[in-house]
């Protein structure tokens, strides 16, 4: 069985480890040869060159729930998420008929 190759860490994209943990690469450095990359949850960790190829991370979409690291409860986003939004505007064309 033949590995695929392994992609290149770019910063900014986002990835999967084995275990389907995301994480974002946020820097590289090409004269240590080092990749630094944050976890959906925060935490930041750096990988040589070695263990980025041991790791074999897949190309993946970033995470739409956007407050994964940011250590932010449902209840902290400052909106009831269980409102009904079209309950809380009103139809501007249900004035034109006054």
């Amino acid at each position: 069985m033949e590995l695929e190759p392994v992609v290149p860490p770019l910063v900014g994209a986002w990835y999967a480890n084995a275990q389907g943990a995301l994480f974002e690469v946020v820097a590289v450095d090409q004269d240590d040869g080092t990749v630094e990359v944050q976890f959906f949850d925060g935490t930041v960790e750096e990988f040589d060159a070695e263990a980025w190829e041991e790791m074999r991370p897949t190309v993946t979409d970033p995470p739409e729930d956007w407050s994964g690291s940011m250590d932010v409860e449902r209840e902290d986003y400052g909106v009831d998420m269980e409102d009904e939004p079209h309950g809380m505007w009103a139809n501007p064309f249900d004035q034109l008929d006054r």
